[in-house]
């Protein structure tokens, strides 16, 4: 497997799947080195994309892995590859978030993020808010 940084070209790719972000934003973000894109042989397997919380710190928008290939430590890979990246850009820590419905707070709590607090989004199920020291 290989990660890399998106770039310009697969934003026709991104949009197909990530349906959270405009094309527009992606432009933005793009050659910010913000999404990294999971490979396989040239097939597109998944992507993680990031912003910065309060202007300083990283948080996790997205991290997702089409479902014919979960199961196999690409979701693992991109989110390792990204808090690599943030410790040697000398971050302290990282967050994210996630449904509290969902099973992805439990695959964050096992890689080591705590549950620090979330909200209620309105007609939603509750937000978990979780970080991690780097």
């Amino acid at each position: 497997m290989k990660i890399r940084l998106a770039a310009v070209k697969d934003i026709p790719i991104l949009s197909l799947y990530d349906k959270h972000i405009s094309k527009t934003e992606l432009t933005h973000i793009i050659p910010l080195n913000r999404v990294y894109i999971a490979e396989e042989k040239g097939d597109f397997l998944g992507w993680l994309r990031y912003q910065l919380f309060w202007d300083n710190t990283p948080f996790l928008n997205m991290l997702y892995v089409l479902e014919k290939n979960r199961g196999k430590g690409y979701g693992k890979a991109l989110l390792d590859h990204w808090e690599r990246n943030m410790k040697v850009w000398e971050y302290p820590f990282v967050m994210t978030s996630t449904p509290s419905n969902e099973y992805s707070q439990h695959f964050y709590v096992k890689l080591g993020y705590r549950i620090i607090g979330g909200f209620l989004p309105e007609k939603e199920p509750f937000e978990v808010i979780l970080s991690k020291r780097l």
